[in-house]
């Protein structure tokens, strides 16, 4: 089903309410409430007859009775009354706001809203409707909304690599509006992949996904999102915790690990002086199961993957450039995956592909191990994808067959035969592989390796079109400010 004209129908009411100040993150949160009452309501009814946990007076019925300041009172009443409800009703209500303050425009969302029978749409319906939300959500690059939104063809990909088998447990300590989960879901729900027995449906729909999200409104649309999709019920335990996943050791471990932690390099707190300023300064996480101590949050974040592992788990994370390179903690932190895990791979990713702007990226894939005092990473391979690589968000945005070559060179069926496409005969190619030995040879350990030739700086024909080569130009402005800045902090 062509989910594009739902899409376009429900957001085209936002540029209404952005007349009043609601911004697109606001309305689509507004958006998130109203769908999620409404499908409690279906589910409450004929044929289902659930209870669905919303207490007498605040379900859908109340606010479809109501109209003008009497609808406004009571809406207001409701989403505070439902906040303090249990299970993932609770999370998605909680601190929840009207910030729709024209009764009029409320209640015309109200009726778009009553006017789709959502239970009755599929999963992957839904799903399809509400991702196009979230990614034209993510677009609006002045709200920041784009920094939880990873670029479904890189997830994608991400996926099928890891190719997850059913029965297994999958977490994201930082999942944002909950990509990784989602894609997930839909490789293990693929025919072409599987044939689930009912007992792998029901673990796939209540026991599969961990997660953890600080931030109380992109948490809201992660479980929005996840329950759109089938996984979680509306009385059930919420999948996702709001609690900062560094702060301590995790208390369980899973099979895998698929993340794209916050960009930023430092990790802070906010606090008022004694002059009732205020003020901030850098987080360190001191944690007995860290190679290292560090206020470094990318590093962090690699750190705490590892320990969230079970000993045949493995791993996917989007990293930036820094903990490539970095010293310090970071060669710690890159000497230690190559002696106690197997980071058999690192796909470097081209700048534009991100709506955070000016982000140098790459995604290091590792399979834990078991104690042992052999090292565990014999070679590591390498696909750049950046060198003579150019994306734009809106020209040339990245989409899944992009990144075949790569997924193909990964070799997901079987990773342990690869065959590289570089040679001294194909100095071209994009894939190819460094012993550990030759990696920790070199500065700090540095994994920040390239070798093709750039074309741009030898071959004016090969430049890109003038508004790309603007635009990645402009990219690497900002990188290089972001870099100064994260020095000049230090």
């Amino acid at each position: 089903m062509n989910t594009s004209p739902i899409v376009s129908k429900v957001w085209s009411f936002c540029t209404t309410l952005r007349d009043d100040g609601v911004g697109y993150g606001d309305y689509l949160e507004q958006l998130t409430y109203l769908i999620f009452l409404k499908m409690a309501d279906e589910y409450a009814n004929p044929p289902y007859n659930r209870d669905v946990g919303v207490p007498a007076g605040f379900d859908w019925a109340s606010l479809t009775n109501r109209r003008g300041a009497e609808l406004e009172v009571h809406y207001v009443t409701l989403l505070r009354k439902l906040g303090e409800q249990k299970g993932m009703l609770g999370q998605i209500f909680t601190k929840a706001q009207n910030k729709i303050t024209d009764p009029a425009k409320l209640s015309r969302l109200i009726d778009m809203v009553d006017g789709t029978k959502w239970v009755m749409l599929g999963a992957d319906v839904k799903g399809d409707i509400y991702e196009g939300l979230l990614e034209r959500n993510a677009e609006d690059t002045k709200s920041g909304a784009g920094q939880y939104f990873t670029p479904r063809a890189l997830i994608r990909a991400m996926v099928e690599c890891v190719r997850p088998e059913p029965g297994k447990t999958i977490a994201d300590p930082a999942c944002g509006t909950g990509g990784f989960f989602l894609a997930t879901h839909d490789f293990l729900t693929d025919p072409d992949n599987y044939a689930l027995d009912k007992d792998q449906k029901t673990f796939l729909k209540h026991g599969t996904f961990f997660g953890n999200e600080i931030v109380a409104g992109t948490r809201r649309l992660c479980l929005m999102n996840m329950f759109l999709h089938g996984i979680g019920e509306i009385t059930g335990d919420t999948l996702v915790s709001p609690a900062d996943a560094l702060i301590s050791p995790p208390s369980e471990t899973f099979d895998y690990v698929l993340a794209n932690p916050p960009f930023g390099k430092k990790s802070s707190m906010s606090f008022t002086n004694a002059e009732g300023e205020q003020e901030s300064e850098d987080l360190t996480y001191n944690r007995q199961d860290f190679w290292a101590t560090t206020s470094n949050k990318q590093l962090n974040f690699v750190q705490h993957i590892r320990t969230m592992l079970k000993s045949t788990g493995k791993a996917a994370v989007v990293v930036p450039d820094n903990v490539l390179f970095e010293g310090g903690a970071g060669e710690t932190i890159r000497r230690k995956l190559l002696q106690n895990t197997d980071l058999h791979t690192i796909l470097r990713l081209p700048t534009g592909i991100f709506y955070a702007q000016g982000v140098k990226a790459n995604v290091i894939f590792f399979d834990n191990r078991a104690a042992s005092p052999e090292p565990q990473t014999s070679k590591v391979w390498y696909y750049d994808y950046r060198t003579n690589v150019h994306h734009t968000l809106k020209q040339k945005p990245l989409t899944y067959s992009h990144l075949e070559d790569f997924v193909t060179c990964y070799n997901p069926s079987n990773r342990h035969e690869r065959v590289a496409t570089w040679s001294e005969d194909a100095p071209d190619g994009r894939w190819r592989a460094f012993d550990r030995e030759e990696l920790l040879a070199r500065d700090k350990a540095s994994l920040d390796i390239f070798w093709l030739r750039d074309a741009a700086m030898s071959d004016l024909e090969n430049l890109p079109e003038p508004e790309v080569l603007a635009e990645e130009i402009m990219e690497n402005l900002r990188s290089a400010l972001s870099s100064f800045e994260a020095v000049s902090i230090d």
